[in-house]
């Protein structure tokens, strides 16, 4: 009872930390932060969190660090951390944390788009699993076509009763009004990031199985490529002050919780109960910014957007249903050859024996004179 529970609850505080992670890096920027100098400072952060986790979990059972694989580090640096975050709080600064969290639902879909198209995934449409995963897809463009595209009529909830006056006043001084296409469009430009990032690490895991030392080496390269980056747009001290509280509280927060303490849960989770699991709670984090911003922000919500969310969200689950099927379905055919092996061997060893002579596995067997 409580093996089952413990997951789930674990991924429900990964996805809280989430939605905290996109509203203290809102009012950041809205407070002045650029956004590529909060994505410096939440790899160097990570560094600093990750490191002890690598050194004294992994000091033992960590295997050799080849160049090769220094060089797939790099590149999931580049994909996993550097783009996927630059494009991501990019996005959020030139729109809101609902529309950023709902585009943030593409990634299984993107995922299998690329994976397809680089032949590392059978589509399978004649299949009700290939099926539901390219309805799913289609789903899940179409969802983000309609809400970055067209946004309606302002839906008419009753205004949150909570009155933060700090939110309240950087929400005044914000010229942002999270409807430009921009914003939206590099949200889904760091899904495709991150989708080419899953597809690299699925390769590099199976050699390098170490995945705390990944992560603290990939935050490390990171933070050298984000602070390069950043350095060159912002070169002013004041730009990488953190004498704002919400400057830093952003700015940990990002780097510890939503890098160190998530990929500890998931890692967790996922050895506990797989990854398809895990995937399954990330429209939990749709709701819970949606609320906050709402209760907190003041955020408008409108048809656009919760109908695109709807269909994004719709989308995900058909093609991760379409990828649990598929999955079943190819341990069941490994399953039934696993069987028949073991059939014939013991059909072989018992022909052997009726016969007096020894017979190895795989051997061929005379004809037998009557």
């Amino acid at each position: 009872m409580l093996g089952d529970i413990m997951p789930c609850l674990a991924m429900v505080l990964v996805q809280v930390g989430f939605a905290g992670m996109n509203i203290t890096s809102k009012l950041a920027m809205e407070s002045g932060m650029k956004p590529l100098v909060l994505v410096a400072y939440r790899q160097i952060f990570s560094v600093i969190a990750t490191a002890p986790f690598a050194f004294f979990m992994e000091r033992k059972t960590r295997p050799r660090i080849t160049m090769p694989i220094l060089f797939q580090l790099f590149l999931c640096s580049i994909t996993g951390a550097t783009a996927n975050q630059v494009f991501y709080f990019l996005g959020l600064e030139y729109s809101t944390p609902t529309i950023a969290c709902a585009l943030n639902n593409l990634l299984p879909a993107v995922t299998f788009v690329l994976a397809a198209l680089f032949r590392l995934e059978n589509v399978g449409i004649r299949t009700a699993a290939g099926q539901a995963k390219v309805i799913g897809t289609i789903a899940c463009v179409g969802g983000s076509m309609l809400l970055s595209f067209y946004h309606g009529h302002i839906i008419d909830i009753k205004e949150s009763g909570i009155h933060w006056q700090y939110a309240e006043n950087m929400n005044d001084s914000s010229s942002n009004n999270g409807t430009n296409f921009l914003g939206p469009f590099l949200v889904m430009a760091s899904c495709v990031a991150w989708s080419v990032w899953f597809i690299i690490q699925a390769r590099l895991g199976k050699k390098f199985q170490a995945p705390y030392t990944t992560t603290t080496v990939m935050c490390f390269m990171s933070s050298i490529e984000c602070t390069a980056i950043a350095f060159i747009s912002e070169h002013t001290i004041s730009a990488w002050s953190l004498r704002s509280s919400i400057r830093l509280i952003a700015s940990l927060y990002a780097g510890i919780v939503c890098n160190a303490l998530a990929i500890c849960l998931m890692t967790w989770s996922i050895k506990k109960k797989g990854p398809l699991f895990v995937s399954v709670f990330s429209p939990l984090l749709l709701v819970i910014v949606a609320v906050v911003s709402w209760a907190l922000l003041h955020e408008k919500l409108y048809v656009g957007t919760l109908v695109g969310s709807v269909l994004i969200v719709a989308g995900l689950y058909a093609v991760l249903w379409g990828k649990d099927k598929e999955t079943k379905q190819l341990k069941s055919i490994d399953e039934m050859d696993a069987k028949q092996g073991d059939q014939k061997d013991d059909l072989e060893l018992q022909v052997g024996k009726n016969h007096d002579y020894p017979i190895k596995t795989g051997q061929k067997l005379d004809p037998v004179p009557f």
